[in-house]
């Protein structure tokens, strides 16, 4: 796994240890971010469910000028610091539970013009309903949320849907206004 293009294009990435972590497929990303174009330079990125943090490290490396990892796994956490370490990049890192985060980021005022979404794909039936709620408060005018997960059991948030496509397994929703 590494990071596809900008700053930090050609460097390897760390996945956390185990099968509990799923990193987003190089092409997958290289499409996912070819979508998402301009959209990135300066954004306020949020990386939820980060896992290895591809997804917010790709967004850092093309322009992105804040990036927030959370995830609950403390191997995610490791390999998360670990990556920026090895980039010499900077960004805010957070284990707690996504829900949690979400609450108090909305509590906070805190606004992101880009989500990643990347849960268990075993969780996301049961976590579409508290992210479709949650998420709304975090947007910023004009932000899109990108969710990722199996085709077969969809993340399928209560936003405007602007985009799907599938990648084999992969299914990747960008929703927004």
């Amino acid at each position: 796994m590494r990071v596809i293009a900008g700053t930090y294009g050609g460097r390897t990435l760390k996945a956390p240890p185990g099968a509990n972590t799923r990193p987003t497929s190089d092409r997958v990303r290289e499409s996912l971010f070819s979508i998402l174009g301009d959209r990135i330079d300066e954004a306020r990125v949020l990386d939820l469910f980060a896992g290895s943090g591809a997804l917010g490290l790709e967004a850092l490396s093309r322009g992105a000028t804040d990036v927030t990892f959370v995830d609950d796994n403390r191997g995610a956490i490791t390999a998360i610091k670990g990556n920026l370490a090895a980039l010499k990049a900077t960004a805010q890192v957070r284990q707690t539970d996504a829900l949690k985060f979400l609450h108090a980021a909305s509590a906070g005022g805190a606004q992101y013009d880009l989500v990643f979404l990347d849960p268990p794909y075993r969780l996301a039936e049961r976590l579409a309903p508290p992210l479709s709620e949650a998420l709304p408060a975090v947007l910023a005018p004009g932000a899109v949320a990108v969710a990722e997960s199996d085709r077969r059991a969809p993340l399928a948030l209560d936003l405007p849907l602007k985009d799907e496509r599938r990648y084999g397994d992969t299914l990747i929703r960008i929703y927004g206004p």
